[in-house]
């Protein structure tokens, strides 16, 4: 009679877990398999798929437009991850002061977090304008003229960055919260009898037991700007001459602008690869560091 209900308690559990299953594997990862299959072919909507091997990653590893994007991603990185991680960790330090209204400025602080990007790049357009934008006004009072910003080749991914880290320091405050509420009190006190000042106990203790948390923060922050995609196609549709294409815009135009699928695919793979070697290598040095630690 047990096993009878057992084997009724299994059948149960796999008729609720059937839909789910099937929506993963029809949404995910048959799209994936998909995805592969087509990076080793040519297709454009319209033709029959045609087979032609390795072809679309020796166009992509040589292809300038590929490159220039790429370097496009790995500056927006450059410029938005340092960033977001330290002002983030600043905030956050702040708020976890006993201050007046600190709840208020919590909530405050993640709005821009759960706001579409689609509202706030149009924002920041606005800000941003050259000719009647905020930011541009703002630098005219204290006498200093303002660049271009996403009309200038030179300034446009400056733009997109600012829009970024705006958007998403909200995220990464709330991690570091969490992760300064889980010091222990003791340690802090025990340092202040010890007469220890701010800096000695942010680097002695602070810092040190933060490195969980800013690991996690620097992975997720990193993974996503490899993707980087909304802000760039509402802000500036990869322009102006190409400054701001990154590499999911690339592959964004190539299949839906250009009709090549498997090329498209091609890049998704590279890029692909490329963010699960960097997570990869980061996960590695992150665990030789706890080691050396230990």
């Amino acid at each position: 009679m047990d096993g009878v209900t057992g084997r009724g308690k299994y059948l149960a559990l796999a008729v609720l877990l059937l839909p789910s299953l099937i929506g993963m594997g029809a949404f995910y990862i048959l799209p994936v398999i998909s995805s592969l299959v087509l990076s080793f072919s040519k297709w454009d909507l319209l033709t029959p798929i045609q087979w032609i091997g390795i072809g679309n990653y020796v166009r992509a590893v040589s292809d300038p437009a590929v490159q220039q994007a790429l370097r496009n991603t790995l500056t927006f990185i450059l410029g938005y991850l340092p960033a977001v991680v330290s002002i983030g960790l600043g905030i956050a330090l702040l708020l976890n002061r006993r201050l007046k209204g600190r709840t208020i400025f919590r909530a405050i602080y993640f709005v821009p977090v759960v706001t579409s990007w689609v509202a706030v790049s149009l924002v920041w357009k606005w800000l941003l304008n050259p000719q009647y934008g905020l930011i541009n006004w703002l630098l005219s009072l204290i006498g200093i003229q303002g660049p271009g910003w996403l009309f200038d080749p030179s300034w446009a991914m400056s733009g997109v960055i600012l829009a970024t880290i705006w958007k998403d320091i909200g995220f990464v405050t709330v991690i570091y919260l969490a992760g300064l509420q889980e010091i222990p009190e003791n340690l802090i006190e025990a340092s202040e009898i010890d007469g220890a000042n701010a800096w000695q106990k942010f680097w002695s203790i602070t810092w040190p037991l933060l490195a969980p948390t800013t690991f996690f923060v620097t992975t997720i922050s990193l993974i996503s700007s490899f993707q980087v995609f909304d802000q760039v196609f509402i802000m500036t549709n990869g322009g102006p001459v190409g400054s701001t294409t990154t590499m999911v815009q690339l592959i964004y135009k190539n299949a839906f602008g250009y009709g090549q699928m498997g090329y498209a695919s091609a890049i998704s793979w590279v890029l692909f690869a490329l963010i699960f070697t960097v997570t990869l290598a980061q996960n590695i040095l992150q665990k030789r560091m706890d080691r050396s630690d230990g």
